[in-house]
């Protein structure tokens, strides 16, 4: 008996001894391949000779799963091997599967090998396997709440946006059953989101009163309450602005701005949330700061305030480029276009037609580097294109590109900007595109069904008419639509439509010979046009002023206008010289397909100037 138990002491110190060399082969290993990975430069090719060298040793089954997630993520982060990432995750879902109380290696292997997925333009293939990995893991909260997350982001990508809000109303309720107010908070916030891109206003106003309760009654990590307040006033400005309520939004604003300056001085709390369910963050702190700004100078550019929108532009853009030499998420490259696309619309209104040009090529570099980004951009791309035809009286071409835009989206605001930008042009064509221009009108008459929410676009719909009728010699019908425009635009403080529409009406009242209410009109459509300031409204103030004032015998008067007239002229016509010269001024002729990648520079300008002299 002494024997046999000595004997099978032996066998047990034996086998004692294999496991903890194993553990050492294992460990020495996994050691080696995170010095390699996290060395500078990164050393992925030894890293991943590291891994793969554990598999000879016939590991146990949970290091060999594990193992084949850590190869397949090494690989699909660091390498364009995608093919040996798809199989070592596939192999580590598959082997995760089958050894229980092993989640951690199970859902990330799923998580992963779902991105990948989409990656691979397979989203087919990723939905079956989140799905499966949602339905099995609603015993640990972390991996449930961040699979629905995962899975609701696959949907909204592909713009199926009531599965994705039906996702995230599952994930709010299982939350609130874990106990997790701030992950339920989360999650209600993302779906107020989708509600507002699906303009279910109804929904979305008792959503974010019950979002607003749930944020200010949380206590717990600072920095996370205050991510919760920026998350929701983000959603609550850019409603106004959408709405085109741009005063009404002022107070929104400031407390975002206010809520950012707070979390900037906060310090990053490493105390690690009791309740797993709470281990997300919405942005980074450095993210946020950006979106912010971007939300500014959106207010900024509607309001007219343009000065305001370039300083605060190149603030995001400044703390966007050092954020994209450490990060490469995606979502810095859609805030970089989008606060493009406004400082673009900017330079044109300034008179700065040359910078702009060169911004929108910027533009289509963004958008060669990522599909998924042009065809996000690709109607406001053509859009921007149509503005600055405009802006160098490049008709034909602007006709084209608002056209093409009209074609690629669905975006009900964006449609309605566009229509109302393309009339204007016909309207200034004259008689050419006479039955499509009243087919455009009747699309967004104002006085009836608009087909959008937006107040700022309805007070545009207003100018648009105004300026039919006065082209058309139906004065007091123009005056009625300028005055509703201006009594919108005045409500809601958009200066550049008050100041078009002052001008007009000034121009309207020196053709019917009302020299004084003439007057009265374009003085202050010039004062707000050098606050905004507004090029081509300080050139037709400007004209104006030196009609009326010969016309009135105030000489000297007539003769300063006169020269104001021939400043803004001049500074007009360099820039739209400077603008046509560009090699990017090709890019008027682009309609189709994705954006061209060189252009060829021109013999010189072929635009008629007739506009602005």
């Amino acid at each position: 008996m002494a024997a046999q138990a000595a004997a099978a002491a032996q066998a047990a110190a034996a086998q004692a001894a294999q496991a903890e060399a194993a553990d050492s082969w294992y460990l020495a290993l996994l050691g080696f391949a995170e010095h390699f990975r996290t060395s500078s430069p990164p050393k992925i090719r030894l890293c991943v000779h590291c891994l793969q060298a554990v598999f000879p040793f016939k590991p146990p089954q949970r290091i060999e799963a594990r193992t084949h997630l850590q190869l397949g993520s090494v690989l699909y982060h660091h390498t364009k091997n995608s093919e040996q990432a798809r199989s070592h995750l596939e192999k580590a879902v598959s082997a995760g599967r089958a050894i229980p109380q092993f989640e951690d290696v199970k859902f990330e292997a799923a998580s992963l090998l779902s991105e990948l997925y989409c990656q691979e333009n397979s989203v087919d293939a990723a939905k079956p396997l989140l799905r499966k990995a949602i339905q099995i893991s609603q015993q640990t909260p972390y991996w449930h709440c961040r699979l629905l997350f995962q899975l609701a982001q696959l949907h909204t990508l592909e713009k199926d946006l009531v599965s994705a809000c039906d996702l995230l109303g599952v994930g709010a309720e299982y939350a609130r059953v874990v106990g997790s107010e701030y992950t339920r908070a989360l999650f209600l916030l993302s779906k107020g989101m989708l509600l507002l891109m699906e303009r279910k206003l109804q929904e979305v106003h008792p959503l974010l009163t019950l979002c607003g309760q749930i944020v200010e009654n949380w206590q717990g990590n600072p920095i996370q309450k205050e991510s919760l307040r920026v998350f929701f006033l983000v959603l609550q400005v850019t409603h106004y602005l959408d709405a085109g309520q741009v005063k009404s939004v002022k107070p929104c604003l400031k407390q975002l701005q206010q809520c950012i300056q707070t979390i900037s001085t906060l310090h990053d709390d490493e105390i690690l949330p009791s309740n797993p369910a709470d281990l997300f963050h919405w942005l980074p702190k450095e993210h946020m700061c950006v979106l912010v700004y971007l939300v500014t100078v959106m207010h900024s550019m509607q309001a007219g305030y343009l000065e305001k929108a370039q300083k605060y532009t190149d603030k995001a853009l400044m703390q966007l480029e050092k954020l994209k030499m450490l990060d490469c998420s995606p979502i810095l490259s859609s805030f970089q276009v989008i606060l493009l696309e406004h400082i673009i619309m900017c330079r044109l209104v300034t008179g700065h037609k040359a910078t702009a040009l060169q911004e929108i090529s910027q533009v289509c570099q963004l958008c060669q580097q990522s599909p998924r980004l042009f065809s996000n951009h690709a109607a406001q791309l053509h859009t921007l294109l149509g503005l600055y035809c405009v802006s160098v009286n490049c008709m034909d071409n602007a006709e084209a590109q608002f056209t093409t835009a009209l074609r690629l989206t669905n975006h009900q605001e964006l449609w309605a900007f566009i229509v109302t930008n393309l009339a204007s042009v016909y309207i200034r064509e004259g008689n050419r595109h006479q039955e499509v221009l009243y087919s455009l009108l009747e699309r967004i008459n104002p006085d009836h069904s608009f087909p959008v929410s937006s107040h700022c676009l309805r007070a545009a719909a207003f100018y648009v008419r105004g300026l039919f009728s006065f082209f058309q010699g139906r004065y007091n019908e123009a005056k009625r639509f300028l005055r509703e425009t201006l009594k919108m635009s005045n409500a809601e403080d958009l200066n550049r439509l008050t100041a078009c529409s002052l001008v007009l009406l000034g121009h309207i009242f020196y053709v019917l010979g009302n020299h004084r209410e003439s007057n009265n009109m374009v003085v202050p459509a010039m004062q707000l046009a050098s606050k905004i300031p507004d090029m081509s409204v300080q050139l037709w103030s400007s004209a104006l002023l030196r009609d009326l004032n010969k016309a009135c015998g105030n000489a000297m008067d007539a003769h300063e206008a006169a020269q104001m007239h021939q400043n803004f002229s001049q500074q007009l016509l360099q820039d739209h010289i400077e603008a046509c010269s560009l090699p990017e001024h090709n890019l008027i002729t682009w309609t189709d397909g994705p954006p061209p990648v060189q252009f060829q520079a021109q013999n010189g300008p072929n635009t008629s100037l007739a506009s602005l002299l």
